[in-house]
């Protein structure tokens, strides 16, 4: 997601939260701190993703190797 996307979201989250919180602050500074939010969150959630995303080869390489060392152990025990 694209930062100018990010800044958009995040705009009418501000906006939308103040609403729904029902707060009287300044509906520029809502709309400011959801901006903020956005960009914030969509930079940890990049971060997040590509930590999950290494985890995720790891895991995939873990099962692998015990599956085959599984078969490998079964084809043994049949001779």
């Amino acid at each position: 997601m694209g930062i100018l996307t990010l800044i958009i979201i995040g705009a009418a989250a501000g906006y939308l939260a103040a609403r729904m919180l029902r707060i009287g602050e300044d509906p520029l500074l809502t709309v400011g701190l959801g901006i903020v939010g956005a960009v914030l969150g969509g930079l940890l959630l990049r971060v997040v993703a590509a930590v999950l995303g290494w985890i995720a080869v790891l895991l995939g390489a873990v099962a692998g190797a015990l599956l085959l060392i599984w078969l490998w152990q079964g084809r043994g025990r049949r001779r």
